[in-house]
């Protein structure tokens, strides 16, 4: 005579966990998604705030000023050799030897001596659509750190 297997799941518990796992999901997909953009946002935050402007920072220290907007970030990794020639470069400043990249892929935008920091310099993101605008992620002040977590 033949035996059944009883150890075998039915059609009807595997359905019923399949739902399971799609009502989990639902619920909790929602919740994560949004997360993306604010941890880029957070990430631009970081750099331009600690990493970029103190490296930019002990650039000055030895050279006595920040770099031009033509030497650019650049000069972070690699001796300028254009005008004013840097006194006493001693980099590179910072740790990969490459221009630095925003969450999005692209250059952050250097301007020195700045427009909204006059008396030193703007270091700014144009963020995910990567155009000015409001959602533009820059070292000049609160008000764009505020409408960029938005």
């Amino acid at each position: 005579m033949t035996s059944k297997n009883k150890n075998a799941f039915t059609l009807i518990e595997i359905m019923l966990v399949v739902i399971i796992i799609g009502i989990l999901a639902a619920m909790v997909i929602p919740n994560i998604a949004g997360r993306g953009e604010q941890a880029r946002v957070s990430a631009a935050r970081a750099d331009i705030d600690a990493n970029l402007t103190s490296a930019l920072d002990l650039y000055e220290l030895d050279n006595g000023q920040y770099p031009t907007t033509e030497q650019g970030l650049r000069a972070l990794f690699e001796k300028p050799a254009s005008a004013p020639e840097p006194i006493s470069w001693n980099g590179p400043y910072l740790k990969k030897k490459r221009t630095p990249l925003d969450p999005w892929g692209r250059e952050y935008r250097y301007v020195s001596p700045g427009i909204h920091n006059t008396e030193e310099f703007d270091l700014f993101s144009y963020g995910q659509d990567g155009v000015e605008g409001k959602d533009d992620i820059g070292n000049w002040g609160s008000d764009s750190a505020d409408e960029a977590g938005r």
